[in-house]
């Protein structure tokens, strides 16, 4: 809606994770240094966890597009499997054509022929799993046999853990300690401290074409920081709401009452002090400036388009 009006080529602060916006800094940065360092040193078993929205599917992907033609990637996103669903799709990933109803046994076999074939031709294997809290237990266990493919002198399979916190509770457990003593390395995402918060919109915006002066005020960038506590889905959100309210009003420049509104729309974010002085204009939130959208796109935009028709 508010594409044109900021000179943006597409939504900068869609929640689908895309690539380009990866802003490659913070414990991010960090992460996928530690990612690609292990991999390439050819260790087994790596987990990264992080709370919900903190950007782990857009750093499983950011990872993915890393190690594109240095090594076969086998990405699972939906973890809730069978172990057998489990090596049907490590089978799937690696290009393998079986019978669907052809034993697990010899099922294993091929996977092992397979993971074989590319040892020898000196390409390493990675299987990346997203959401890995989610998988049951006797999945997990499955996940752990198939480590054990290996030569005398590597592993066939190294395999990368993303999930939530509850992933490492679950591993804590004592009926899971022979996986968890296989994690080679561990990190923990953090939320954007609160001065990346602003290059992070930045580099979002201009990802999505912006090349014009700062969208967002300082005042903005302070109440969307604090409000958000970092966590970027949470700042995609008000981010966006913030942009909305702001073309519903005229502005070309999203200020601190914009990302108000946001919150006030928001349930899922840290509400404002309530001394935060906000104007009794802004109590009808965002609601009120999708309407204000629509009313000038029908003021403005349906008379040049009747008149240049007629």
């Amino acid at each position: 809606m508010y594409l044109q009006h900021f000179g943006l080529s597409h939504p900068p602060f869609s929640l689908t994770p895309d690539t380009a916006s990866f802003l490659n800094a913070g414990s991010h940065r960090e992460a996928l240094n530690v990612l690609l360092v292990a991999l390439r040193s050819g260790e087994g078993f790596l987990k990264i966890t992080g709370e919900i929205g903190t950007g782990k599917t857009l750093l499983c992907r950011r990872l993915l597009a890393e190690l594109h033609g240095e090594f076969v990637t086998a990405y699972v996103p939906n973890p809730f499997v069978s172990p057998n669903g489990l090596r049907a799709a490590l089978a799937d990933e690696l290009g393998l054509s079986y019978p669907r109803n052809l034993g697990q046994h010899h099922l294993l076999r091929l996977i092992n022929e397979r993971l074989l074939g590319l040892n020898r031709q000196g390409t390493p294997v990675v299987v990346i799993i997203d959401e890995a809290q989610s998988m049951p237990d006797v999945t997990l266990e499955a996940l752990r046999l198939l480590s054990n493919l290996e030569t005398e002198q590597q592993k066939l399979l190294r395999i990368v853990l993303f999930g939530q916190p509850e992933l490492d509770e679950r591993l804590a457990r004592p009926k899971l300690r022979q996986l968890s003593q296989r994690i080679g390395f561990a990190y923990r995402l953090s939320p954007l401290p609160r001065p990346l918060v602003p290059v992070y919109l930045q580099h979002r915006l201009r990802a999505a074409g912006f090349d014009g002066e700062a969208v967002f005020s300082r005042g903005a960038v302070r109440v969307l920081g604090r409000a958000s506590r970092g966590i970027p889905r949470l700042i995609n959100i008000l981010a966006h709401k913030a942009m909305m309210a702001a073309y519903g009003q005229g502005c070309r420049r999203v200020d601190g009452r914009h990302v108000r509104a946001a919150v006030r729309d928001t349930e899922s974010v840290r509400r404002p002090p309530a001394n935060a002085g906000l104007g009794p204009a802004w109590a009808v939130g965002v609601a009120v400036a999708a309407l204000f959208a629509a009313w000038a796109l029908w003021r403005y935009a349906l008379p040049v388009a009747t008149a240049s028709g007629s």
